[in-house]
């Protein structure tokens, strides 16, 4: 039988295996934004996730950039609102993440949510040995078990961010639909006044004409 510490040890095990950075950056008219992550010699050929969502500001949409060690260019991608992308890293060294705000017709800033996540490919060797007590059959079949759950995890994270995106983005077409019907509810009530003002000179206008008439 599987022992209830032996799960929640390899579970711990997974879950620190794996090193990631969420973070919320509110990115100023036309500008680039770098985010950087070091990939040890250990973590090579491990791989790197990258996730980022446009939560509010103009058309939800930006520029986006990867670089990886020597200036090599991994990833370039205009005008996106959301993305999800997994690459392998081939090199030690620092990697490069840029948001650039310059692809809106008109300036505006942007709230951005993003997340890096580095992985090493060994994780068997991180594992803990096979308890007493535990054929291999079981040890083995208890990793692909905590594999399983952590992959169910990532994928709840992962649409819990994207049905928050879909909310943020929801208010921000709300609260601006609200502004331009209050817009144009005050360029309705002017043009209503404006037109009583004229009715009413047009109005005396007759009169004072009929009166030199009559005289």
């Amino acid at each position: 039988m599987w022992h209830p510490l032996l799960f929640f040890a390899l579970l711990a095990t997974f879950i620190s295996y794996v090193h990631a950075t969420a973070l919320t950056y509110k990115l100023a008219p036309n500008e680039k934004a770098c985010f950087f992550a070091d990939v040890l010699p250990a973590q090579v050929n491990g791989k790197i996730a990258f996730y980022f969502a446009v939560q509010s500001g103009g058309s939800f949409d930006i520029d986006i950039a990867v670089t990886g060690p020597n200036s090599k260019q991994i990833l370039s991608e205009l005008k996106q609102r959301q993305g999800d992308y997994v690459f392998t890293a081939q090199n030690a060294g620092e990697y490069s993440f840029c948001f650039t705000n310059s692809a809106s017709s008109f300036p505006t800033e942007k709230m951005v949510d993003m997340e890096i996540a580095i992985e090493n490919e060994s994780r068997s060797a991180s594992l803990p040995q096979k308890s007493s007590g535990t054929s291999p059959e079981q040890h083995t079949a208890l990793e692909e078990a905590v594999f399983r759950v952590s992959s169910q995890l990532s994928t709840v994270n992962r649409m819990q961010k994207y049905f928050r995106t879909r909310e943020n983005r929801n208010f921000s077409t709300v609260r601006s639909t609200e502004g331009r019907i209050f817009k144009f509810s005050l360029v309705e009530v002017g043009m209503m006044v404006g037109m009583a003002g004229l009715q009413v000179l047009v109005v005396r206008f007759f009169f004072q004409g009929a009166r030199k008439g009559y005289v």
